[in-house]
């Protein structure tokens, strides 16, 4: 039995817009190991790829706009959190008959394409050679571990019965850095990126005071009841190290 990006790319007739490739999930595995030639793409770039392409589909069939420039804005609007913005474009949307929360839930997450491409699809990538980034390693496995441990706290509440269908469900686990001056927050990987968590408050001078401050404004935030006990102790040995954000899609 295929994984949601299975379904979806099925349920909606996903196809790729380059000729050379036959299907989607070979496009993906091209794209994911860079044997097209390319540099080799993360889950997260791979993930938005889909997603949009996924959601210029939902647009099609509803005769909604596909430029480019909109779908790219709305996107971020249906992924992101709840603002005036998103609540206009979900009353838009509404009026061509599509709910902004169920495209949300319909969207796969990062770690549901990891899934798709290392067990279903059964593709490996070799590791290329780097300079060590132990800060970034540290959080990327933080995420990886907490991930698995969540999805054996759904699985063992689920035999339970004290959350439905919650073997089935997806995790999404999220580093988020919060600016101390303001409700700005971005992803980890974003804010590294760049150099800085938010724009207007950033300073070069105190640039690491500022780093300091935003790690230490961190928190362990909206976490499914029952599987933060066991995400902290588990691997977050130190709480203020990231804040994880895990959201657990369960199907009914």
């Amino acid at each position: 039995m295929g994984c949601k990006v299975d379904t979806l790319i099925e349920r909606h007739s996903l196809t790729v817009p380059v000729s050379e490739y036959d299907s989607v999930d070979e496009y993906l595995v091209a794209r994911w190991t860079g044997s097209d030639g390319r540099s080799a793409d993360g889950y997260k770039a791979l993930t938005e790829w889909f997603n949009k392409r996924l959601l210029k589909r939902l647009y099609e069939e509803h005769d909604r706009d596909t430029v480019t420039v909109h779908l790219d804005r709305e996107y971020e609007l249906i992924m992101g959190e709840e603002t005036l913005h998103r609540d206009e474009l979900a009353a838009d949307l509404a009026t061509d008959g599509l709910d902004i929360d169920e495209i949300d839930s319909e969207l796969p997450s990062w770690s549901t394409m990891r899934h798709h491409l290392k067990d279903c699809l059964e593709a490996e990538k070799e590791t290329q050679s780097a300079e060590t980034d132990w800060e970034t390693d540290t959080v990327r496995m933080a995420r990886e571990q907490a991930t698995e441990k969540a999805q054996s706290v759904l699985s063992s509440l689920a035999s339970k019965g004290r959350l439905r269908n919650g073997e089935r469900a997806d995790v999404d686990v999220q580093v988020k850095l919060s600016c101390p001056e303001c409700s700005v927050r971005v992803p980890f990987a974003d804010a590294v990126e760049r150099g800085y968590v938010c724009e207007t408050h950033f300073d070069a001078e105190s640039d690491e005071s500022v780093r300091e401050q935003g790690r230490n404004a961190l928190s362990l935030l909206a976490v499914p009841y029952g599987l933060l006990e066991g995400i902290q102790t588990a691997i977050l040995e130190d709480p203020y190290l990231v804040e994880a954000v895990a959201t657990a899609a369960i199907p009914l």
